[in-house]
């Protein structure tokens, strides 16, 4: 009898060991993270992507233009990769309650929902990803924490089919101009 007791007391940790994190986990942490406070304005972000077996294969910084109305928040980031790419991204953000955000871009696809509790927001969406000339469709499952001082960490599993093809993982900050150039690998 003990060792059946021993057996599902042990699977009942482990079920709870792999639950995964929700945004109400971090209710009670500071500071408190609200995008439309920390994204208007001027805001500059370094960041790469790892594939699936922890490989970097694309690093790059965003300069990000924020607008907030009072109910919207308009982002407008521009993409410079190390290899020379450039690209834009144009989010559209409706708060809907204190903790609970809607987004939309053009190569989101429906819309991406967000939470946020504490220093934490999670964004959970699909979005058409662009590789060489074509597009994957892959799942964003995108945290970001505020950090005390004002930087965002931001930690993004892509996932296809339910299996996890890589990492995006950035740093945000409020832009105070060019810091030792911005472009990745330069300095």
């Amino acid at each position: 009898m003990k060792h059946i007791t021993g057996a599902i007391l042990l699977a009942a940790f482990l079920i709870s060991g792999c639950s995964p994190m929700k945004p109400q986990d971090f209710a009670e942490t500071a500071p408190r993270f609200r995008i439309e406070e920390f994204f208007v304005g001027q805001t500059k972000a370094w960041g790469l992507f790892e594939d699936r077996f922890g490989k970097v294969r694309r690093q790059f910084t965003v300069d990000i233009s924020g607008d907030w109305d009072g109910r919207e928040l308009v982002l407008e980031e521009d993409f410079q990769y190390a290899d020379g790419e450039q690209d834009r991204r144009t989010w559209r953000i409706v708060k809907k309650d204190d903790n609970t955000y809607e987004g939309r871009a053009a190569d989101v696809i429906g819309t991406a929902s967000g939470q946020a509790f504490g220093n934490a927001l999670n964004w959970r969406y699909e979005l058409d990803l662009k590789v060489g000339d074509g597009t994957l469709r892959v799942k964003f499952d995108d945290w970001m924490f505020l950090q005390p001082g004002g930087v965002v960490i931001n930690r993004a599993r892509v996932s296809k089919w339910g299996v996890d093809i890589g990492e995006v993982t950035l740093f945000f900050t409020k832009d105070k101009g060019r810091v030792n150039g911005s472009r990745p690998g330069a300095g």
